[in-house]
């Protein structure tokens, strides 16, 4: 089958690769869309950490937002399985150690990352293999587009819900990025007054939310503030612009590390949350866009076939909205 490798930084291309085959517990999806994210961009470029920590390594095969049709069953797997649209869970537990037994299987200290970590192919190719444990049916109200924003749209979700806001309280997220978007959409259905800051805001103002620039930022109570920003500078400021008692939440990443002054955290009683994966977040992502509640489409900018992944993944194409889809 056809998929698209990464060989080295700022090398890759569709390459005939062996088909998957399900082994137990597992299926084979057929591909429907792929979306590319900030950490495939990472994994061209050969800026992500997971090369030099030697949790991933060259050649590797990206991908880890995507929806699909189960074509093939492994042994033990459900039969009703088979033909079924869905999309799944990036993080792959071992499924036995402490944290997997508590509901941790994203924290799993051996597990796979589809996509990403230790080896397990992704999603920029025609067939992948899943668990079965980590599929999630689609409603037929889920599209291609919406079922390739499932992932990101989780991630976004438990941001949210670690906010803990009741309707009618001010949200600040940092940074106008899919997730940030993805964050500002969710909060708004759910009754939150969303605000957005960052560099360029047209998008995020088309989209009705409100955004200000740096210098036009007012100086507004914020109940929480969502980090979903890739600034080295932005996770202090989250500290120091949060109101006193409440929650900040770092779903973002810099490429180098951020200061956050302790002092702030301390004196002004705050909580901090961390966020690591859409995992407990598919499935309420799934019943927003399902109900119409949330329709996060407008952030889909282009779809393109699977020969064009290498231009996505070098800056080439740069549509209005963030979000660029692989037709696989």
């Amino acid at each position: 089958m056809r998929a698209f490798v990464i060989t080295g930084p700022g090398q890759g291309g569709v390459q005939e690769v062996d088909e998957p085959i399900a082994k137990d517990g597992q299926v084979v999806v057929e591909v429907e869309r792929a979306g590319v994210c900030g950490t495939d961009v990472e994994f061209f470029s050969g800026e992500m950490s997971y090369l030099h920590t030697g949790q991933a390594e060259y050649p590797i095969r990206i991908g880890h937002e995507w929806c699909g049709t189960v074509t093939g069953l492994g042994p033990g797997v459900d039969p009703s399985w088979l033909g079924r649209r869905v999309t799944g869970d990036t993080m792959l537990g071992c499924g036995h150690c402490q944290r997997c037994l508590a509901g941790r299987q994203h924290l799993c200290a051996e597990r796979f990352e589809i996509g990403i970590r230790n080896g397990w192919p992704g999603a920029l190719a025609e067939r992948l293999p899943v668990p079965e444990k980590a599929l999630l049916p689609l409603p037929d109200a889920v599209d291609a587009t919406l079922g390739a924003l499932v992932e990101p749209g989780g991630n976004a979700l438990r941001a949210v819900r670690a906010a803990n806001l009741a309707p009618g309280e001010r949200l600040l997220v940092l940074g106008p990025g899919t997730i940030g978007l993805l964050a500002a959409l969710i909060a708004r259905a759910q009754g939150a007054e969303v605000h957005l800051l960052g560099q360029s805001v047209r998008f995020a103002r088309s989209l009705g939310l409100t955004a200000w620039t740096a210098a036009d930022l007012p100086a507004l109570r914020w109940d929480a503030v969502i980090d979903a920003s890739n600034a080295a500078e932005l996770p202090g400021l989250a500290a120091e612009l949060v109101e006193p008692g409440r929650r900040v939440v770092y779903i973002g990443l810099a490429g180098r590390p951020s200061l956050v002054d302790s002092r702030q955290l301390v004196l002004k009683d705050v909580t901090a949350v961390g966020i690591l994966s859409a995992s407990g977040g598919l499935a309420g992502t799934i019943d927003l866009y399902a109900s119409g509640a949330v329709d996060p489409r407008p952030l889909v900018g282009a779809t393109v076939e699977l020969d064009r992944a290498g231009e996505v993944l070098a800056g080439s194409l740069r549509p209005a909205a963030p979000k660029i889809h692989v037709r696989p």
